[in-house]
């Protein structure tokens, strides 16, 4: 494809993709759970840490195959789930590491994102298929996800480009900040890193840009927003969740 047609073909699909989105005015995704604690989000990059003050307050939203990280912490079954269409049946490494890790395990609400809202029965096949269990399971359009972008930062994306979108990581710590989390301490959510948490393929990740983006407005509103990685916190200038940051966070709320 030259550059032209791309370009044409990218116009056309945010033309479509904005009337679509202006004429269905959709909400962002709904949350059962109540988040009367912090949130932590664990994202895939290899290295993650377990907040201080670790208690049964913290809920867990865990991002395709990253609960597998986390059962040294006590935890088989997350509040929240956020995992990507393909993981399901895609053929890709990434894909099938996804699956295998979480083959026998569940959580208690599953978000998958752009899935047919249409073709539900295929999705609870297809997570059969692996046996991976669920208390609910929720479909996510691209129209709620950019309803939920545009809802907590202001911003109206199309997601026609790869580097135009965030992270699930990034759009798990939107959700829950949305929901009413008080505070979100992020780990292993490193857009300097590359490979997983749950093999060693060292793929690289995309969406470096735009999450690097949205950090830094959600910090410059003074957004509740932490990490429990030292790293992170230095390369990104997030506030380190120390137990000393749990005090002062909980006395603000």
């Amino acid at each position: 494809m030259t550059n032209v047609s791309k370009w044409l073909t990218q116009t056309r699909q945010r033309l479509h993709r904005s009337l679509k989105y202006r004429l269905s005015r959709p909400m962002p995704p709904a949350c059962a759970h109540v988040f009367k604690g912090p949130v932590v989000v664990v994202g895939s990059a290899p290295v993650i840490h377990k907040p201080d003050g670790w208690n049964g307050d913290f809920s867990v939203i865990t991002i395709n195959g990253s609960q597998s990280a986390i059962r040294p912490w006590g935890i088989d079954v997350p509040d929240v789930t956020f995992m990507m269409f393909n993981q399901v049946e895609g053929t890709n490494t990434n894909a099938v590491e996804v699956r295998r890790v979480l083959s026998g395990q569940r959580t208690r609400s599953l978000y998958v994102l752009l899935w047919r809202k249409n073709a539900r029965q295929r999705l609870v096949n297809g997570l059969k298929a692996f046996n991976y269990g669920y208390d609910d399971l929720v479909i996510v359009d691209r129209y709620e996800r950019m309803a939920l972008l545009e809802r907590m930062t202001g911003r109206k994306n199309t997601e026609v480009r790869t580097e135009d979108k965030c992270s699930n990581g990034l759009n798990a710590v939107l959700f829950a900040l949305h929901h009413g989390a008080p505070q979100v301490i992020i780990t292993g959510i490193n857009p300097n890193s590359t490979g997983h948490s749950y093999n060693q393929t060292g793929l690289a990740r995309a969406h470096v840009q735009m999450d690097k983006t949205i950090i830094e407005q959600l910090l410059a509103e003074g957004r509740p927003l932490f990490t429990a990685d030292p790293q992170v916190s230095r390369d990104l200038n997030i506030p380190l969740w120390t137990r000393e940051t749990k005090a002062l966070a909980v006395s603000k709320t």
